[in-house]
């Protein structure tokens, strides 16, 4: 631990702290926020493609294997409450090489999941715009036939407009689009459930249960959905980054992750099964808005038109808090010398504006051009690496330091660590092969930019003796 303590006070000297403003409600909305989203409005047709009526255990699986990483999360945050995530967890228990891997991998998941969720929100605003006139080839990318999908790249900059004018009023408006996006889903329940007719869970598992490459190549089965619907329950991972403005992180970050799994375990539940029980899952697999699908199919165009509606005011918050934790791990990678630390710098309205815009020049990018499963898939890959991290760092620190003061004490540590570690291996290889090529291109991109840059730039390395 005693990186953690000698860097602690970087941010205060340099002038990059910010400042205690949410609470744990705001905290708890920032995590609904990032969990209830793409996942359940948009992957689930990804992931019933994938499975078949089986998408159901297919969301027991990731939710079991990510409420254990929200456990470890819930223990190291409250212990070094600091922004940056698993990253700055990493830095102070595994040391800096394997730090910037982990922040190498955050990079990969923050950015490419508030792509991920732009495409999203873009699939349930493309028939409304193009509805009055617009060009249908402005909203895909080009491995869909289109031009660029520029209401992915409006959404992002929009939020990202957002976050530049202030924490506090980014939360307070999150809070808002939360609960218009559960008021959604129980419409959507309420329609959608007393029409459960078991024969469409028939098969159940078409695909079986572990990952098959099928003639077409594509990766089918229950793990290999799991995979990629994974996607769905994390979010929580964002709340660790809001670490540094809780106005209570002892307290308030333990019940914000652990709280919003809960609550969005179940949300899933009930909408996916809601789903699969009203409509045969080959009607909306792979479809772009697949709950206003479903109604549609079931003659209730105007509900559907209103589910459309309220998942494009609502999608934002997930981009929100992605691109708010984004932003913060590019923020504390930058005080430690991976970035270059004017990138650190802070505005006057206690927000790092600099860091924000960068990222969202990035993430426009991709979401511009790249169809949504192959983004979410590779999202996953940096995703499952962190939390892997996280859940090692909390066994390490239970051997290393047990008597070190824990706020959260996650229980039945030593099942609850192995579980979080093997699960999310388990579902690193059932990724599909061309995913997981990327990502081993990334990582060796990353170590390559950290042999040649970060390593020398970094504080460690500055302080390092010259041979």
């Amino acid at each position: 631990m005693a990186g953690w303590h000698r860097r602690k006070p970087i941010g205060a000297k340099t002038g990059t702290r910010l400042t205690p403003t949410l609470s744990w409600p705001h905290l708890m909305a920032l995590g609904v926020g990032s969990i209830v989203g793409t996942g359940i409005l948009t992957l689930i047709g990804v992931g019933a493609d994938r499975a078949g009526p089986a998408v159901l255990l297919s969301f027991a699986i990731a939710g079991a294997i990510c409420a254990c990483a929200a456990l470890a999360y819930a223990e190291m945050a409250t212990m070094m409450p600091a922004a940056g995530s698993a990253y700055t967890y990493s830095y102070a228990v595994l040391g800096e090489t394997i730090a910037w891997v982990v922040g190498w991998s955050l990079i990969l998941e923050y950015s490419l999941v508030v792509s991920t969720v732009a495409v999203g929100w873009s699939g349930y605003a493309a028939p409304l715009l193009t509805a009055v006139g617009f060009p249908k080839a402005l909203t895909m990318g080009p491995a869909l036939g289109g031009i660029a999908n520029l209401p992915a790249i409006f959404i992002i900059a929009l939020v990202a407009g957002l976050l530049c004018v202030g924490t506090k009023e980014s939360a307070r408006l999150n809070t808002i689009l939360v609960l218009i996006k559960i008021v959604t889903l129980a419409l959507f329940v309420a329609v959608a459930l007393p029409a459960f007719n078991a024969q469409n869970l028939h098969p159940f598992m078409p695909h079986g249960f572990a990952k098959i490459v099928e003639p077409d190549g594509t990766a089918r089965g229950v793990m290999a959905a799991a995979a990629i619907i994974f996607f769905a329950f994390y979010g929580f991972d964002a709340i660790s980054t809001a670490a540094e403005e809780a106005k209570r992180p002892e307290r308030d970050l333990a019940i914000a992750i652990v709280g919003s799994m809960l609550i969005c375990t179940f949300i899933y539940i009930i909408v996916a099964a809601a789903a699969v029980g009203a409509l045969p899952y080959t009607k909306f697999a792979n479809s772009p808005e697949p709950l206003a699908l479903i109604l549609r199919e079931m003659g209730q165009g105007r509900v559907a038109h209103i589910i459309a509606i309220a998942a494009v005011i609502a999608l934002p918050t997930v981009i929100l808090g992605f691109l708010y934790g984004q932003s913060r791990i590019f923020l504390v990678m930058a005080r430690d010398g991976f970035l270059p630390p004017k990138l650190a710098a802070i505005s006057s309205r206690g927000t790092p504006v600099r860091i924000t815009i960068l990222t969202a020049i990035l993430v426009s990018i991709i979401a511009g051009i790249l169809p949504i499963d192959q983004i979410a898939a590779l999202a996953n890959a940096g995703t499952l690496i962190a939390f892997i991290a996280v859940a090692i760092c909390m066994m390490v620190m239970r051997r290393r330091d047990p008597a070190i003061k824990r706020p959260f004490r996650a229980p039945a540590v030593w099942l609850i660590g192995p579980g979080a570690v093997l699960g999310c291996l388990y579902l690193f290889i059932s990724l599909p092969a061309k995913t997981l090529i990327w990502c081993l291109l990334w990582n060796a991109i990353g170590l390559a930019i950290y042999v040649a840059y970060g390593r020398h730039r970094s504080l460690l390395g500055q302080a390092a003796p010259r041979l």
